[in-house]
């Protein structure tokens, strides 16, 4: 496994697409005895949701569909498994589905799931704390304009390269916090610019997103009524993500899909620092066990938490120490150094990493556009090099746990994470950006 190791590192230093197999991924029973969070945890992130679905249907009137539930459609795209199957000669079976993240309401990425979740704990800690909620008392009441007016005493501070610090700033503001989001230079402008129409300060620095994370770390510290959301190292934003698992039971029921070990689930998130794809392989891995195989999608300039799993050294390693620049126009992928907590919770659980040329995600992108009519920001199309390379690059793996066989029977889920809040004109420039 070392050797095997030591060529992928050296496809990663070359900057070439690659495929990173994990050796220690165990069976669900085995993983389980060394997991700190279990499904408990992720039952109670879920209750703790429902609680939080009345106040934020009534902030949120676009969530009443739901009854204040944020959750996206899972949707069959059997005219884009043709496309990367003719295009790119792909030789993928079984269906391919799409979970649209990308769409999640009032942050549009699937940040919403972790980022919001992290804000509403919090409120729920601080609103029993102050008197403000009591036992039995509906969440409804933080949406009135006194509880809005208790809680702009308090600050709540993220690093983010763009997704997440919208997902914990629109939140933030509704509730009443002032709210500052730290912005490393891979940030959208974009982005920026929204977060500041809803009245979040928005910090913005030159260096990568470990440098504003260290930043907006260091000033929430200096301020003993400020609470900062940890990208890297949360057990609460990675719960939030978690939750998705459960939902995903019924939406697969809904379209007459089985999960079973004669009808493996493969699952493709792209992946930053490690939050949300791990958060969703955990619970994933919890409820449907070994028949569910999750790989993790990164850019070739900044493939962070393939190198932290390669080289055994997670969050003590990062892109830059093998030669990388860890520039990327998959923005909310720009990240040179994983969280070393998801690296030890997800080594038993995750099946390998892909990594991809940011001209792919452009042309996955179109590709979409083309055949569903779906639009995705560049980032989140990194969820299509796993269903594109799967028969090409990972056949030991599909070897190893006799896979090949069922390929007839298996379903595939890209993971689409971003996209619905990207302004036309920006849209537009996508499209026409080729690399």
């Amino acid at each position: 496994m070392e050797q095997e190791n030591q060529s992928v590192l050296d496809k990663v230093r070359a900057a070439q697409e690659c495929v990173w197999i994990n050796p220690d991924r165990e069976d669900i029973d085995q993983a389980r005895k060394s997991l700190e969070l279990t499904m408990a945890d992720i039952d109670d992130a879920e209750r703790r949701l429902q609680r939080f679905a009345p106040f934020i249907e009534k902030k949120f009137p676009e969530t009443a569909p739901r009854g204040g539930l944020i959750e996206s459609e899972l949707v069959e795209i059997p005219r884009m498994r043709e496309r990367i199957n003719e295009k790119y000669g792909s030789g993928l079976k079984g269906r391919l589905l799409l979970k649209k993240d990308s769409h999640l309401a009032i942050a549009g990425s699937v940040k919403a799931r972790g980022g919001i979740y992290e804000v509403l704990k919090h409120t729920e800690d601080l609103a029993f704390a102050d008197g403000i909620l009591k036992p039995g008392d509906s969440c409804a009441k933080l949406a009135d304009e006194e509880c809005r007016r208790h809680f702009q005493q308090y600050t709540i501070q993220v690093g983010s390269t763009g997704n997440l610090g919208m997902s914990i700033g629109i939140m933030s503001a509704a509730i009443g916090y002032h709210t500052v989001v730290h912005m490393s230079a891979d940030a959208r402008e974009w982005k920026k610019r929204l977060l500041r129409e809803h009245g979040v300060t928005v910090l913005e620095y030159p260096s990568d997103y470990s440098e504003a994370v260290k930043r907006g770390r260091e000033q929430s510290d200096r301020d003993p009524k400020s609470y900062f959301v940890d990208d890297e190292n949360s057990r609460t934003l990675f719960l939030g993500y978690a939750v998705a698992a459960k939902r995903l039971i019924g939406q697969l029921k809904d379209i007459n899909v089985e999960v079973n070990e004669d009808h493996p689930l493969f699952v493709y998130i792209p992946c930053g620092v490690g939050g949300a794809p791990g958060g969703i392989t955990f619970g994933l891995r919890q409820v449907f066990g070994d028949a569910v195989h999750c790989f993790f999608a990164e850019p070739t300039q900044a493939p962070c938490l393939l190198i932290g799993m390669a080289t055994g050294k997670n969050h003590d390693i990062s892109v830059q120490d093998l030669g990388l620049s860890g520039r990327t126009d998959a923005d909310g992928l720009a990240v040179g150094r994983p969280s070393g907590f998801v690296g030890e919770t997800v080594k038993t659980l995750m099946s390998g990493d892909f990594t991809v040329e940011d001209r792919h995600l452009y042309d996955y992108m179109r590709d979409l556009l083309d055949t569903e009519n779906i639009f995705l920001e560049p980032s989140a199309c990194a969820c299509f090099q796993g269903p594109v390379m799967l028969h090409r690059l990972a056949e030991r793996y599909l070897s190893r746990y006799h896979l090949e066989e069922k390929a007839e029977n298996a379903v595939h889920i890209a993971w689409a994470t971003g996209g619905s809040l990207v302004p036309p004109e920006e849209r537009e420039k996508y499209r026409k950006t080729y690399r």
